[in-house]
């Protein structure tokens, strides 16, 4: 079956997205850009990371889809998912879908998106949870990266990763905005 997710991030340098169940970081240009690209999507997250938004609940104006092995949760305003399989029989799922974590379900979900949407943090911090480095990763290459910014005291960059294994040849696959 042939998907094309997309998968949203903020990671620090070494790849960290998370420490405590909490952002590493307060980054308001990138909360802008995460609303921005998931506003009126498909967001696909594991249910630890459900519970540490505010009070527990979904994201508002977006279809919310917990990915948990536990098989008695649920969540008013969210469908609830217990296998990658039934995940991928969903009819939203589809390429306005985005994957936002947390780890496991970054890992699990990987290999069925078609771009990755990392905002670089450009500083260690210590964490507990990871996401894969695309950058020593032979399947992704980075398409795009913005100019460094700063913003609330951190120097920051917007990338663009794509998928090798779904576009081998990256020229016109993308939209001019993905390559931006």
């Amino acid at each position: 079956m042939f998907i094309k997710m997309k998968l949203i991030a903020a990671v620090s340098e070494n790849w960290g997205i998370g420490k405590d169940n909490r952002l590493l970081f307060n980054i308001p240009k990138d909360m802008k850009f995460f609303r921005e690209k998931t506003m009126g999507k498909t967001v696909i997250l594991g249910r630890k990371n459900l519970e540490s938004f505010p009070g527990g609940k979904p994201l508002k104006n977006r279809i919310n889809v917990v990915l948990t092995r536990d098989k008695s949760f649920s969540c008013e305003g969210a469908i609830t998912v217990n296998s990658i399989e039934e995940l991928l029989k969903l009819d939203c799922v589809d390429e306005n879908a985005f994957v936002i974590g947390g780890e496991s379900v970054y890992r699990g979900l990987l290999g069925y998106c078609d771009l990755c949407y990392i905002t670089k943090v450009h500083e260690c911090a210590e964490c507990d949870k990871f996401m894969v480095n695309l950058d020593e990763s032979a399947d992704w290459q980075l398409l795009s990266e913005t100019e460094r910014l700063e913003d609330n005291g951190h120097i920051i960059s917007f990338c663009v990763y794509v998928n090798l294994n779904k576009y081998p040849h990256t020229t016109d696959v993308l939209s001019s905005e993905d390559k931006e």
